[in-house]
Order: C-alpha cells, then sequence, then structure tokens
C-alpha cells in the first residue's frame, strides 16, 4: 500500500477533530442544528488554516443520510463519498484554472438541476478571488437567489479582491492562523498515534516554522521523520530548517547586558562556523525579544515548560522595558538592512554592535529606573539635607526654557551638593533623567526653581522632559513649584559631570592595579602580551 502523506491522512473529518478554529465551529454547528441554513457561506483565511476541509465537512453535515446535523456519521454512504472525493453532488471547482466567464455560466447552468445523491447540490469554489469581473457578475443572479437545493461555499486567501457585491451576499467566516500551542499539541497527537518518537521542543520549532499553517506544519513534520530516520529530535529538526538554536541568541543578549562587545563577535563568528542563516537568526532574535518585553509586561504568561524559562525571565529583569523595545527596533532595521550589506555577517556583526552602542551603560541611566546600572556604580554625593520646603504655592505654568542672555549671579538658597542629592531621589527615567543630571541648580525657594543646561545640551529640553521633571520636582518637595531653565554653561559640576569624574578615577585606579599587578607583568614580560585597555573595567 502507497503512504499517505500525513496532511491527507489526517485531515479533519468531523468538527469535534478541528483544531484550531472554534469559532466557526461554534456558528456552524449552531446553525445546522436549528436549521438555520444559509444558501452561501465564505470562509477567508490564509493557507493550511482548514478553509477547504471545513467545507467538505459541512457538505457531509447538509448531506448525511441520518439528517442534517453538525455530527455527520462518517458512516453512510454519502459521508464516505465526500470523504473520498467521489461524491457526484459535491463539486469543487479551482477557481485559479477556471477564471473565464464562459466556465462559470456552464457550471452554473447545471444548478438547477436537482442533486442525484445528496439532499444539496454544494459548489466548492478555492481561491475565488481569482475569477474575473466577468465570472463574478455572471454568478451574481445564482448567488443572490439559488434553487433550494444548491449551497455555495466560497474560500479565498485573498478576500479584499472579492467584489462588495459577492461579499454581501454570503455568509462570511474569518479563520485565524492555528496558535503555535494548539499546532505543537495536535502534532504530537499525531506522532503519539503514529508511534514515532519525538522531542517536544523539536514540535515547537516545526511549529514555529508554520507560522500558523496545520498542513505546512504537517508537511514538515513528514520532512522531520524522513530526517531524522523515524525519529524527530530537536537537534535534527534545528539542521533541517535551519533554525538558529537558542543558545547562541541567548547568549548574545547575556553579552550585551554584560558589556562584552568580544563575546558578541565571538558568538557571530561561531554562527558564521556553522553557516546558519544571519536572517534567520535576526527574525529570531526579534521573537525572543518579543516574549522577554511579554515577561515584563505579564511575568504569568511564560509557560512553566518553557525550556530556557530561568534565562528569559533572568533578560526581562536585567534589561529595562525601554531597553527591550529599542534593541527590537534595531534588530528589526538591521534585518531590513542586510540585503544591502557587504555581505549577511558584516550586516549582521553591525546590528550587534549597534545593540552595544545602545546598550543601558550611562550613569545618567538613559534607560530607565528599571535598567541595569552601569558596572561604575557611583554612590549618591554625601551632602546637607534638601533645603526648606515653601509653603504651598498656587499651580505653576508650564516649565519653559530661556534665552541664553542670563544672569551669572549665585544660586538663592540651594548649592551643587543639594542638587546631586535631589536628582538621586527624584523618580525620573530616561531623557527626563538625563536632563537633570547635566542641569546645575542656581535658585529653589519660593516655588521656583532655576536649573542651568549648557547650550551643547540644548536637545534635552525637548517636550515633554522639562514637563517630567518639574512634575517631579513637585512630587519630591511636596507642593507645586514653577521650573525655569537658562541655557548658559555651568559654573560648577553638574550631576553628570561629578559622576564622570569619579567614573574615571576608578577606571585609572583599575588600570594602575593591573599595570602593576606582579602576575600581569609576568605573563607580559614572558609572552611579550600586551593589556587590552578597554576590557580593564573597575570592580565596585
Amino acid at each position: 500500500m502507497s503512504y499517505q502523506v500525513l496532511a491527507r491522512k489526517w485531515r479533519p473529518r468531523n468538527f469535534s477533530t478541528l483544531v484550531g478554529q472554534e469559532h466557526v465551529v461554534r456558528a456552524l454547528s449552531h446553525a445546522l442544528a436549528e436549521q438555520r441554513l444559509h444558501h452561501a457561506y465564505l470562509f477567508t483565511g490564509t493557507r493550511g488554516v482548514g478553509k477547504t476541509t471545513i467545507a467538505r465537512i459541512l457538505a457531509k453535515s447538509l448531506n448525511c443520510e441520518t439528517g442534517i446535523t453538525a455530527t455527520p456519521c462518517g458512516q453512510c454512504s454519502a459521508c464516505q463519498e465526500i470523504d473520498s472525493g467521489r461524491f457526484v453532488d459535491l463539486l469543487e471547482v479551482d477557481a485559479a484554472t477556471n477564471t473565464r466567464v464562459d466556465e462559470m455560466r456552464q457550471l452554473l447552468e447545471n444548478a438547477v438541476y436537482a442533486p442525484t445523491r445528496g439532499r444539496f447540490k454544494v459548489y466548492v469554489i478555492d481561491e475565488v478571488h481569482m475569477l474575473s469581473n466577468s465570472a463574478f457578475n455572471a454568478m451574481l443572479k445564482t448567488l443572490e437567489e439559488p434553487p433550494e437545493h444548491v449551497k455555495f461555499i466560497l474560500a479565498t486567501t485573498d478576500p479584499q479582491k472579492i467584489p462588495v457585491t459577492v461579499l454581501s451576499r454570503c455568509l462570511q467566516f474569518n479563520l485565524k492562523q492555528m496558535p503555535a500551542v494548539a499546532i505543537t499539541g495536535h502534532l504530537a497527537h499525531i506522532l503519539q498515534a503514529e508511534g514515532v518518537p519525538y522531542d517536544m521542543p523539536a514540535l515547537a520549532l516545526v511549529a514555529r516554522s508554520a507560522a500558523g499553517s496545520m498542513r505546512d506544519a504537517l508537511s514538515l513534520l513528514d520532512q522531520a521523520i524522513a530526517h531524522g530516520a523515524g525519529k524527530v529530535e530537536e537537534a535534527q529538526v534545528r539542521g533541517m530548517l535551519g533554525t538558529v538554536d537558542q543558545d547562541f541568541l541567548l547568549a548574545i543578549l547575556e553579552a550585551l547586558h554584560a558589556g562584552e562587545a568580544g563575546v558578541l563577535l565571538q558568538v557571530a563568528a561561531d554562527m558564521g562556523v556553522r553557516s546558519l542563516s544571519f536572517t534567520a537568526a535576526l527574525q529570531e532574535l526579534g521573537a525572543l525579544l518579543t516574549r522577554i518585553q511579554i515577561v515584563q509586561c505579564v511575568p504569568s504568561a511564560i509557560d512553566d515548560d518553557e525550556p530556557e524559562k530561568e534565562r528569559i525571565v533572568a533578560l526581562a529583569r536585567a534589561f529595562s522595558p525601554e531597553f527591550v523595545q529599542l534593541a527590537y527596533q534595531i534588530v528589526n532595521v538591521g534585518r531590513t538592512e542586510l540585503a544591502s550589506a557587504p555581505d549577511e555577517y558584516s550586516g549582521f556583526v553591525m546590528t550587534l554592535l549597534r545593540l552595544h552602542a545602545f546598550r543601558p551603560s550611562s550613569v545618567a541611566d538613559v534607560v530607565g529606573s528599571v535598567a541595569p546600572r552601569s558596572r561604575v556604580q557611583v554612590p549618591a554625593a554625601r551632602v546637607q539635607p534638601p533645603v526648606q520646603q515653601a509653603v504651598p504655592q498656587p499651580a505653576p505654568p508650564p516649565a519653559r526654557a530661556e534665552a541664553p542672555a542670563v544672569s551669572r549671579a549665585p544660586a538663592a538658597s540651594a548649592g551643587a551638593g543639594d542638587w546631586h542629592q535631589i536628582v538621586a531621589a527624584l523618580s525620573l527615567s530616561g531623557l527626563a533623567r538625563e536632563l537633570a543630571q547635566n542641569c546645575e541648580l542656581r535658585k529653589l525657594a519660593d516655588g521656583q526653581c532655576l536649573l542651568r543646561l549648557s547650550p551643547k545640551q540644548t536637545h534635552l529640553q525637548m517636550k515633554p522632559n522639562p514637563d517630567r521633571l518639574q512634575q517631579a520636582l513637585a512630587d519630591y518637595l511636596g507642593h507645586p513649584v514653577q521650573l525655569r531653565i537658562e541655557l548658559a554653561e555651568n559654573e560648577v559640576d553638574t550631576p553628570a559631570a561629578t559622576a564622570g569624574k569619579q567614573r574615571q578615577e576608578l577606571q585609572e585606579r583599575a588600570e594602575n592595579a593591573i599595570a602593576q599587578d606582579v602576575f600581569v607583568r609576568d605573563v607580559i614580560d614572558a609572552f611579550e602580551a600586551s593589556v587590552v585597555q578597554t576590557s580593564i573595567k573597575p570592580i565596585v
């Protein structure tokens, strides 16, 4: 007996075995149970989601010898003939090869005749959007007022190309893409019934590659069984599909968090040695960042059986949501730029280095208060307590920036040390925090706050950064405050400048310690080695 492919062997024969289209099954089952039958149905959806399968099940439900039912028996001659494609009153037409008006007229001329074997004559027109305008016009009258014994079932992957005059005469059902979880479960059920050993991670890879199509998933499963010599194992499936091992992608993000550009380059080189697709790698990296963002927003959304759950959760805690969004955008842009890159490897490496260049590593904490701190932690300055809080004032107008021509009088009632401590305590993130870090406090009294910002940092005044800073100051002080920002060169160190100096001092100490280390000097002398200065990081 010849082998029958899984997609045909396991095609659902009734509504109860159909996977992933519960909303369509529910509507059709109720209509059949209550005998509320429409004369024309339109099923839309991408390839392999069950359009033709549902059409055949519906034809069986209409013509089953037990009566019109949502649960056809599957045993009568009508059901068996429909399953085998031999039922004379089920006419399946491929509109892609029968597009002309003459062919449609010939088809419809036979509609007036009563069915030969069944209760209804069912016309299934697949890819109906391929019909010509003349063919659509020819079927309009029959589609609107067909004989009582005729039912039309139309299927298409592109409903936008169907005239509205046809759409308005049909009961339309939009079939969804199959969820990966549903595909994985169905594949596992099939393999258990077939007695084929398998790994669940391998089935997850097949489901992901199928992109919502159950037929594609079954075809890939057939290929995986042949590739694995009767077994479906993760390593073999990954090699067959050319997908990138999640370890590579997780290693990239972990190296990104650690700030190790050298590790990023090594991972890229290892992927190149294995001839992995860098386009697929960036696509998978984008999907991984999506999963990380979902875990950040909804921690309970990750499945307990997720193979890399611990590493994904750790990365979700390490990165800020803002940086994950930025990284996702960088990865997607990098994937689109691969075609114009000198070669795929160069484009992939530049994308990784772009991620490294924009990683959260500054004292200004540019990606938010939940972002991982730089490995050089700068403690808050030990200063006097904040200034005396003033009596509550009326709500101030919005913050505004002034022209560069300003007075250079000393601060009225607060000093630089006060501002360092205030900034450390403010609930700010992103560019608003960067604005506060780069300002010098000139005055803070009587509900007024005057800050000085270097003209080189004018871009930090973009909305809504001043407004967010003003609101954070009001929350900190416990009363409304009017914020004004003057543009002039700073006369004292800003919090960002102070932190930069402290960071530089720590770096110099670390470099001096390495240079004076006896073991390091012995290695340099013995092997004529040299120290990579950029690899030296202070430990605090």
